[in-house]
């Protein structure tokens, strides 16, 4: 379940396009998910990307083919050797791009002498991956739980939302005093421990995570009460004004 939301919708599936395109399947078994009513979109030499019924409607979703058992990995014409070769490509794509933002032109900084007296900084921010204690900690400290689902080392979008978003100082002064920070990280390449990748495995497949990036704003006691898919249009003004606006509604009905 590894959607990069933009890479998908704007850019297009990478690979073998038309290969076993439209086939459907009653099931896919993938790891310790089970899709059902399956409709192929398109097949790579790592990954298959499929709709699905996820129980409210048709979900997008793709998986890597090595996680697949040997019957559908032949099924899919999956090969070892040609998914190495593409993921050591899909590496150097992602340093070059790493490289392009580090080469982007220096935005000059807001006249700070115009802005509140205390500003804190992304730097500043601590970012938890319990969700549980998440949600204890803003109980006990009257926060907003803020749910933050990415590919950290392959999604493009995530990138520039962490860049445009998450690294502001006007996002980071606001969650600072009003959110718990929960990062849910799905990267392809970065090494994480095996509890890890189940307790955000769990999490996802709690609240049907199928797009990344996405975010879920909920209060203390776990209800949902946002959610964006992707960035959303106006991006940090749109996202910061429904922040206020939530956290403005939980607070006078706390009263």
């Amino acid at each position: 379940m590894r959607v990069c939301f933009i890479a998908v919708f704007v850019f297009g599936l990478p690979g073998m396009a038309g290969v076993l395109a439209d086939d459907t399947l009653p099931t896919l078994p993938a790891g310790t998910n089970v899709y059902s009513r399956v409709r192929v979109l398109n097949v790579t030499a790592t990954d298959v990307y499929f709709t699905f019924n996820n129980g409210k409607g048709e979900g997008l979703a793709n998986v890597k083919l090595s996680r697949l058992s040997p019957a559908l990995q032949k099924y899919f014409h999956y090969n070892a050797a040609q998914a190495a070769t593409a993921e050591q490509r899909e590496i150097q794509a992602n340093a070059e791009y790493d490289q392009q933002i580090a080469r982007a032109p220096v935005v000059s900084p807001p006249d700070e002498t115009r802005l509140p007296a205390r500003i804190v900084h992304a730097s500043d921010l601590v970012w938890g991956t319990d969700f549980p204690h998440a949600l204890h900690q803003a109980g006990a400290e009257k926060k907003l739980v803020f749910l933050y689902f990415t590919g950290s080392d392959w999604c493009p979008t995530c990138k520039m939302y962490g860049r445009t978003v998450l690294s502001t100082d006007e996002f980071a002064t606001f969650a600072q005093e009003h959110l718990e920070l929960v990062l849910l990280d799905f990267p392809h390449y970065k090494p994480q421990s095996d509890t890890l990748k189940q307790n955000n495995r769990a999490v996802e497949e709690q609240f049907g995570v199928t797009e990344f990036p996405t975010t879920m704003v909920m209060d203390s006691d776990g209800r949902e009460l946002k959610r964006w898919v992707g960035i959303p249009d106006g991006g940090l003004q749109t996202i910061m004004a429904e922040l206020k606006k939530i956290q403005s509604l939980v607070a006078a009905n706390a009263h």
